[in-house]
């Protein structure tokens, strides 16, 4: 048996690799500098050619790209009209603003718990959970998979819910045949340099209904109109604008804009990468007694933005940190995605306490993402695989 290389063997790479990075070519510096030496920084033609563009890639009829996906999320909130006393049922295996949101407009997060084979939220806790306060529903397509779209909205139906898609991880993923962001009431996106495609910083938010539309875009612009026709008093001049809600400056900058538009136009090329990759680690992973790997629905063609691996630490002789930290000295780093919400000081300060989610908790204890980018060489991939087997079998019982 190989010496692992946090006990003075020899690491399966010279150099670290994480789990995810952004690829920047010269295509998308060439569309920056444009608009950098252009007339318009912010406010201009290329946040609108953003727009139109998610809507190509989504299928949507509407899109309103924000500052980050956390204002996406936010901005979905305020248009859904949620406020004091509303309850709103999310995933606790997710990033922490997938609740927030809720916060952020006075509405209180409820956390449904997940299916242990796809980590996604479960439709019948869902419903276990919806009480005459629930207004809706945010379900997050974690890694990348799409959410049992056709039980929840089936849910969102029967109730009188709003359907909000935390698809922070999903962009190029479909749902029979349909592209994430064309299926719930409003969709939210995230393009961050870890997801698929990225704007440095950045989110958007799609629908395909006019008036959440209006109410998104307020939301995200200061609550102001500048077209005379949406005005409620005549303007005196074209200097005039009005302020009809309160809103916030979430606005994008044309030159993330611009970088995000070409992106996507490498987005089918992106996930293709991201599916080899997958496969790979699929076929590697799959006789391992060790691991659990994660299971898709098949109704999810999937753009996978996390590769997670589950522990069997019955199966061990080790903790999960200390796979995690022999992982690490193999130089393949690995991260955890996500430590369950309601573990976090401030949601314990306001009453939700552990065992909320057994399942949840239960899966938590045993994942770690490994490096899953389209940049990553085929050498790169054997090596992850390499060092994941170099662990296990040095651990294994």
């Amino acid at each position: 048996m190989e010496k692992l290389a946090i006990d003075g063997g020899t690491p399966v790479r010279k150099e670290k690799i994480f789990y995810g990075r952004q690829w920047v070519d010269a295509k998308d510096v060439e569309a920056v500098s444009k608009v950098l030496t252009g007339d318009y920084l912010t406010c201009g033609p290329t946040v609108t050619a953003l727009e139109q563009k998610i809507c190509e890639v989504t299928d949507a009829k509407y899109a309103v790209s924000v500052c980050n996906g956390t204002a996406a999320l936010h901005c979905a909130c305020i248009a859904a009209g949620l406020g004091k006393g509303d309850e709103v049922i999310t995933t606790p295996i997710t990033f922490a603003a997938s609740a927030n949101c809720a916060v952020y407009v006075g509405a209180t997060p409820v956390f449904a718990d997940i299916n242990p084979e796809t980590y996604n939220i479960d439709p019948d806790s869902i419903e276990a959970h919806i009480t005459d306060k629930t207004k809706a529903i945010v379900a997050v397509d974690f890694t990348g998979q799409a959410v049992e779209h056709k039980r929840i909205r089936e849910i969102c139906d029967k109730h009188g819910l709003i359907f909000i898609e935390d698809a922070a991880h999903a962009i190029g993923t479909k749902y029979d045949g349909k592209p994430v962001g064309s299926l719930a009431d409003m969709t939210c996106f995230s393009f961050h340099p870890v997801k698929t495609v990225t704007a440095g910083e950045g989110g958007a938010i799609t629908t395909n209904d006019p008036e959440l539309y209006r109410k998104l875009h307020l939301a995200s612009q200061h609550g102001i109109v500048r077209n005379p026709a949406e005005m409620v008093e005549k303007p005196e001049g074209p200097w005039v604008y009005e302020m009809q809600e309160l809103g916030f400056n979430y606005r994008m900058t044309d030159f993330q804009a611009a970088l995000l538009i070409s992106q996507l136009n490498k987005l089918d090329k992106f996930s293709a990468r991201r599916r080899e990759i997958v496969n790979k680690y699929n076929e590697a992973f799959k006789d391992i007694p060790e691991l659990f790997i994660q299971k898709e629905i098949p109704e999810s063609d999937t753009t996978r933005h996390l590769y997670i691996i589950q522990l069997k630490l019955d199966k061990l002789t080790c903790t999960r940190r200390q796979f995690f930290d022999a992982l690490a000295a193999e130089n393949v780093q690995p991260q955890v995605h996500y430590i369950p919400v309601y573990y976090f000081p401030f949601y314990e300060k306001r009453g939700y306490k552990k065992g909320l989610c057994p399942v949840a908790e239960e899966m938590y204890k045993g994942i770690m993402s490994i490096p899953l980018y389209p940049m990553m060489t085929d050498e790169d991939v054997t090596d992850v695989i390499a060092a994941v087997k170099k662990v296990v079998n040095a651990y294994k019982k």
